[in-house]
């Protein structure tokens, strides 16, 4: 598959701080790749670099198979959307479409072209004379791609643009990123820190930690195959349950009192360390007299319940450890109550304990 824009080998260092360590990654043409993780572990900066916004301590950065590593933001042929708006006030909408198309002196017929071609494709044709002050914070939005768009490039940078967004908003301009993707067929690059942005808007999701790519993969890829522990617990809203035990000898999972058979889990290479981690996800736990029939169910006491409308969230202990599931928003489960739950081990997560690699 072709590439729109390679990375190999960067780095970056503030000082004695390295911030990008040795990092490769390669973007299809037309892909939409999401960079994800926690604040601080280099996602922006990535994107910063990729831009031409810093310039990197080693490495080099192609795009469409130039090698841009030393040049200027403006040669890259990008369009860059960033969390701030960053309009100008002083200027209408369709002013702040056009200025950079003027400051390069393109001809007016071909300026007046793409301003209506972006209008037209972000819905705000009705607001080209209005000001900055004059709109909500999604239309301003929505006017800050649409100054990335009239560049009419093939990638374009996303820096968490949603973040300054009440939660409505965020669901309704979410989906018309997607549209717009899925109607220009650009390379997106796009980071955040919010989950559910990754996971419904990714072709991959690049999960990233201390300047390290963990796992690149397709959402559905990370959240069910997570490649270690890191990633399946930052993945996930509550997160996985995690079971700390032994593999043992004859084939099973123990935990204080408790055994989950493992026959039926996709190990991915002969190695059986003695102590593991055991996780799985709080919606493949199937609660009620359906539970019975999963390879592994006990019952467990109600501790907390957690109403959140569609379903419940409910945290009990198993053996101990801390548990939680989730039952049907009309459950009429309240502490103290007493319940079956199962799982089956194939939708589990086993880890090492020592290099928390998935098993």
């Amino acid at each position: 598959m072709e590439s729109s824009i390679s990375i190999k080998n960067l780095d970056l260092s503030f000082g004695a701080v390295k911030v990008l360590r040795d990092l490769n990654l390669d973007v299809a043409k037309g892909e939409f790749l999401v960079l994800l993780g926690s604040s601080g572990c280099g996602k922006s900066t990535l994107l910063n670099c990729i831009a031409g916004l810093l310039d990197i301590s080693g490495g080099q950065i192609f795009i469409n198979g130039k090698n841009v590593t030393w040049s200027e933001p403006s040669e890259r042929g990008i369009g860059m959307v960033f969390q701030s708006y960053a309009l100008y006030p002083q200027m209408t909408v369709e002013g702040n479409l056009s200025f950079g198309l003027k400051n390069a002196r393109m001809p007016k017929d071909e300026i007046a072209a793409r301003v209506g071609r972006a209008a037209d494709v972000l819905q705000i044709e009705p607001l080209l004379k209005r000001k900055p002050s004059q709109l909500s914070g999604g239309q301003r939005q929505r006017v800050a791609i649409g100054r990335a768009l009239v560049r009419d490039v093939e990638v374009f940078l996303f820096d968490e643009p949603l973040s300054n967004l009440d939660a409505k908003l965020r669901a309704e301009l979410r989906v018309e990123i997607k549209r717009l993707h899925q109607r220009l067929k650009n390379t997106m690059i796009y980071v955040t820190h919010d989950q559910i942005e990754a996971l419904t808007l990714a072709d991959r999701i690049a999960i990233m930690r201390d300047g390290i790519i963990q796992q690149l993969a397709a959402p559905n890829e990370i959240y069910n195959r997570p490649v270690n522990l890191y990633v399946a617990g930052f993945m996930g809203s509550p997160g996985m349950n995690f079971i700390t035990g032994e593999i043992r000898e004859d084939g099973v999972f123990g935990f204080d009192r408790a055994t989950i058979a493992l026959d039926r889990y996709p190990f991915e290479s002969d190695s059986r360390p003695k102590r593991a981690i055991f996780g799985i996800r709080p919606e493949h736990v199937i609660c009620g007299e359906a539970a019975a029939a999963e390879p592994f169910n006990t019952d467990v006491q109600v501790e907390v319940v957690e109403p959140m409308g569609s379903d419940t969230l409910v945290w009990s202990k198993l053996e101990g450890e801390e548990f939680r599931f989730r039952v049907d928003g009309q459950s009429e489960l309240k502490h103290g109550d007493m319940i079956r739950i199962g799982f089956d081990p194939a939708r589990a997560s086993i880890f090492d304990t020592e290099t928390e690699l998935r098993l």
